[in-house]
């Protein structure tokens, strides 16, 4: 019966329920709190797939009886889930290895081209180390690291953005890489490339990105206001980050500019019920299912 559960689970998890949530309005509302319940998500249907793989590879140890073919098809079950598994851990360290490769050598393409200012400031933000590439294109993204990050802007940015929208701009950068957002997003790319490209979804990894976005405008918001972001929102629309990069422009530009046009709020119960259903998503299946169980197992082992 656990094996069923959780491959029902699993499906569950990782097919009607992202798309029906996608389809949420709310999460806007509070993006540090749907980011943790796309993460739930996410660990959970993992958790249940693998749970249901080990369950049912394992199930035959608690039947006296046991056919050469029953344990021939159960004991593969079992080595197909390791795999699964061996394959989630590759995935994480492979997209991670590749992002700081590509990160690494776009930054040293910066610092190459770059006219590096020792510090840019706006009013009472200052941003050290700042590098302006003379490009009249506008654009703004972050290349994010534990020493080395860089924020990275354009001469036509400067030009064209008036005080408080570059100010808006770099907080939203800065906010990327005071809160490494990367690290979340590497998560979901890595989950996203670990499963066939039959069976890949991009929605998990589209609206988590997309939140995260909220999240750094959330913080350019307080700063200097709803309208500067707005409109250099828009002025940066046109671009996009380069791989391993964070840019303000270029993703959701429509929905963020409107969510803009909403009054900023604390939505403090709305996330308070996120963050209890992405506890719940993780801790009931494991209290209910997967504990009972384990102490089953421990029963019949020597």
């Amino acid at each position: 019966m656990t094996p069923v559960v959780l491959g029902a689970l699993a499906l569950l998890l990782a097919g009607p329920a992202p798309v029906l949530l996608a389809r949420r309005a709310w999460p806007t509302r509070v993006p540090r709190a749907a980011i943790v319940l796309w993460q739930a998500l996410a660990l959970s249907a993992v958790l249940a797939a693998l749970g249901a793989g080990l369950a049912l590879g394992m199930d035959v140890l608690f039947r006296p009886q046991r056919g050469a073919v029953e344990i021939i098809v159960h004991s593969l079950v079992t080595a197909l889930t390791c795999v699964v598994a061996v394959r989630l851990v590759w995935a994480w360290a492979k997209v991670a290895i590749r992002t700081r490769s590509r990160r690494r050598r776009h930054r040293a393409l910066v610092d190459l081209l770059a006219r590096p200012d020792r510090e840019l400031a706006r009013g009472d933000l200052t941003v050290p180390g700042i590098r302006i590439l003379a490009e009249q294109t506008p654009f703004a993204y972050c290349l994010p690291g534990v020493r080395d990050s860089r924020v990275v802007v354009s001469s036509g940015a400067l030009d064209q953005l008036d005080s408080d929208e570059l100010a808006a701009v770099l907080t939203h950068e800065l906010a990327h890489l005071r809160a490494r957002h990367d690290l979340v997003l590497e998560a979901f790319i890595a989950l996203r490339e670990a499963f066939p490209r039959f069976v890949r979804s991009r929605t998990t990894l589209e609206q988590s990105r997309l939140l995260i976005e909220m999240l750094a405008d959330d913080a350019a918001r307080r700063r200097v206001g709803a309208p500067p972001v707005a409109r250099a929102l828009v002025t940066l629309a046109a671009t996009s980050a380069p791989t391993g990069g964070l840019a303000a422009g270029g993703h959701g530009t429509l929905a963020r500019v409107r969510r803009m046009a909403e009054p900023a709020g604390s939505h403090r119960l709305l996330a308070a019920a996120t963050y209890l259903a992405a506890a719940a998503l993780v801790v009931v299946p494991t209290v209910t299912i997967a504990i009972p169980w384990l102490n089953r197992l421990a029963d019949l082992l020597p």
